[in-house]
């Protein structure tokens, strides 16, 4: 049996209920609100999603190349890491500056003193995506305005997907250069079993490899031949051919915000990112290249008073992201010049 598109598929077959939920995406976990704000100059964007009070948040990092911001508040070394925000953005290292943006509209709004009784700014970890290159304009990329612009559209309701936001102009599929490359997006899915755990996903790809339906085994976006059939990563990898992976340009980078209702401790959390960057290896070949800055960050809103394993809830996870991943590309439109899966021959 397919266990992403059972677990999926928990909303409908679980109880009447559940049945009428309809938001299959990250905001269905209670307290959380996603905003984007996309750029019209060219195909680039941030994502803002906001913790409603506050979360309890871990990071696992296992790419070679990634663009980040306060990721070591949330070592589990550290201090108790509660944060107000968690952003996603284009733009290479000039992207992180949406970060600000969110942070100056979280202040004006007491979020820093109102969660943890404490001054100062509110904190607002960020990754970032390289997309310079597509659409020709690499000076336009996004900044605080955009952060400040998607935090104040979030919404609990489902979140848009495709090539907007952080996905705006994500690309997946270069071992052949960005010549061959297909539009990568941003995809989000959750999971809500029958106790109430709910367990959701938000991913931007941007990856250098090609994306797997795990269900299938078969290549939905990647590098594409001369005569534009899928090249498939796994089998050219296995040929000797030439790719760009002996050199890669750092062009690339799956970033990722996962999320539970349920209670955790930093460590925990950390933990939970970690086995949910597992689902990036069941839907992206090859992975956590030494051009992919992978990054996954998990969130814990703690309204739900159940029991769970953080094994259960890291499984749970790595399944979601999985599916978000897939559902990134599935949607994604085509941008400049880089065509997208929806575009493909059926």
């Amino acid at each position: 049996m397919r266990a992403i598109a059972l677990l999926l598929s928990l909303t409908v077959v679980t109880s009447g209920a559940l049945a009428r939920d309809v938001n299959r995406t990250i905001t269905a976990v209670p307290g959380i609100r996603v905003g984007h704000h996309t750029l019209t100059e060219r195909p680039t964007g941030c994502t803002v999603i906001l913790a409603d009070g506050g979360a309890i948040a871990g990071v696992a990092q296992r790419g070679a190349a990634p663009g980040t911001r306060e990721t070591d508040r949330l070592s589990a070394a550290n201090a108790s890491a509660r944060v107000s925000a968690i952003v996603l953005a284009g733009g290479s290292a000039y992207g992180l500056d949406s970060a600000n943006g969110a942070v100056r509209w979280l202040d004006e709004r007491g979020a820093a003193a109102r969660e943890s009784g404490r001054r100062g700014p509110a904190i607002v970890p960020a990754a970032v995506l390289i997309d310079l290159w597509v659409g020709g304009k690499p000076h336009i990329r996004p900044g605080a305005d955009c952060g400040y612009r998607a935090a104040a559209i979030a919404s609990r309701g489902p979140v848009a997907q495709g090539s907007v936001g952080a996905g705006a102009g994500a690309t997946v599929g270069k071992l052949f250069g960005t010549g061959h490359a297909m539009k990568g997006g941003i995809g989000s899915a959750s999971i809500t079993l029958e106790n109430g755990l709910r367990v959701g996903a938000i991913v931007a790809v941007n990856a250098l490899g090609d994306v797997i339906d795990p269900d299938t085994g078969a290549v939905v976006a990647g590098a594409r031949a001369a005569d534009g059939s899928f090249a498939d990563a796994r089998r050219l990898l296995r040929t000797g051919a030439p790719t760009i992976l002996s050199s890669p340009p750092a062009d690339n980078t799956t970033i990722a915000v996962v999320a539970t209702n349920a209670r955790l401790t930093t460590a925990a959390a950390a933990r939970v990112a970690q086995i949910a960057d597992g689902g990036l290896a069941r839907a992206i070949a090859p992975i956590h290249t030494i051009a992919d800055g992978d990054t996954v960050f998990a969130l814990a809103t703690g309204g739900w008073r159940g029991d769970a394993d953080v094994s259960t809830i890291g499984a749970l996870a790595a399944d979601a992201v999985a599916a978000a991943i897939v559902r990134a590309v599935r949607y994604a439109t085509s941008a400049g010049g880089v065509p997208a899966a929806r575009d493909l021959p059926r």
